[in-house]
């Protein structure tokens, strides 16, 4: 196989994943996404995409696949307490007024 038909194929195999990644229904998973990151909503000082101020904005979105919100691995708050993805916007790790 020539070095240019590898590299067509994988750029197709790249272009595939992400196509099927892009198909797959999403959901809004609140207080995922890094600082700058997230894809929109939030409260005062977020307006949208990528504006989020903090790691992990309680409330701002990202977009995952559907049914993976809750089970993302994130580390964990300063006390230890878990941190997990929500379906609704959360008042923890917002940014300092």
């Amino acid at each position: 196989m020539s070095h240019a038909t590898t590299l067509a194929l994988a750029v197709a195999a790249a272009l595939a994943a992400h196509g099927a990644q892009a198909d797959q229904p999403q959901e809004k998973c609140f207080g995922v996404a890094l600082a700058g990151q997230n894809d929109c909503a939030a409260g005062a000082g977020t307006s949208c995409a990528g504006t989020s101020k903090v790691d992990y904005q309680g409330d701002e979105w990202k977009l995952v696949p559907k049914g993976t919100c809750l089970t993302l691995s994130l580390p964990k708050l300063m006390d230890g307490t878990p941190r997990i993805g929500s379906l609704t916007p959360l008042t923890r790790d917002l940014p300092k007024a």
